[in-house]
């Protein structure tokens, strides 16, 4: 079954909402940018549900950028207080990257067109476009996502490795399939006949036969 929000959706929270939760978390006083976060029309992300979290509040976290810590603050808000962001596509996000970065990024772009997907940046890439902060540094990997309705091209997978060979940077990131589930893009590359993969879920995680989820199966 398709889920409502999935990993790695951007949400918009109600600002009261946002107040009633942080005011409820001590270790967050004084973190930078957590209290004004939603007033500077900045969004949170949808994250995986962590073991003894209440199934019914909707799981969601953001970033901090290096300079601040490089925290990773989780929270969970009631369903009503968040509302779907549009998605940002990798081609929106490119002036966000590093010089050094273009030729991967076109690249990758034309991979994309050759097969008719639309990559989403994740990580560091989509935190800099999102809020300007520096969250990109001489380390970063190029995280992305790419949606998937049916089988995975295996020249999709042969490519993004020819794209990495020739990069400055890690490239990683996930294939997502329609129903939510997510699995690396590296692991099924690397799969040899018969390997299992992990996929990830909202609510769990699973180790699929590789094969199956190349057939456009993450369930």
């Amino acid at each position: 079954m398709a889920e409502a929000h999935r990993r790695h959706d951007l949400l918009d929270v109600e600002p009261r909402a946002w107040a009633a939760v942080i005011a409820e978390r001590a270790d967050l006083a004084g973190v930078p940018h957590v209290a004004t976060w939603v007033a500077d029309g900045r969004p949170v992300i949808l994250r995986r549900l962590h073991p003894g979290e209440d199934a019914g509040l909707v799981p969601v976290g953001l970033p901090l950028p290096p300079r601040d810590g490089k925290r990773r603050v989780g929270l969970a808000l009631p369903p009503d207080a968040v509302r779907p962001r549009p998605t940002v596509f990798l081609a929106e996000a490119r002036s966000a990257c590093p010089p050094d970065w273009a030729a991967t990024l076109e690249a990758v772009i034309i991979l994309a067109q050759r097969h008719g997907l639309a990559p989403r940046p994740f990580g560091s890439l989509l935190w800099q476009s999102l809020t300007g902060l520096p969250y990109l540094s001489g380390g970063s990997d190029l995280d992305l996502l790419w949606p998937i309705d049916g089988p995975v091209p295996p020249a999709l997978l042969d490519g993004l490795a020819t794209i990495e060979a020739q990069a400055p940077m890690r490239l990683d990131g996930e294939i997502l399939f329609p129903d939510g589930g997510g699995a690396n893009w590296r692991e099924l590359y690397a799969a040899a006949p018969g390997d299992t993969v992990l996929v990830k879920h909202r609510d769990r995680l699973a180790l699929r036969e590789a094969a199956a989820v190349l057939a456009g199966g993450a369930a």
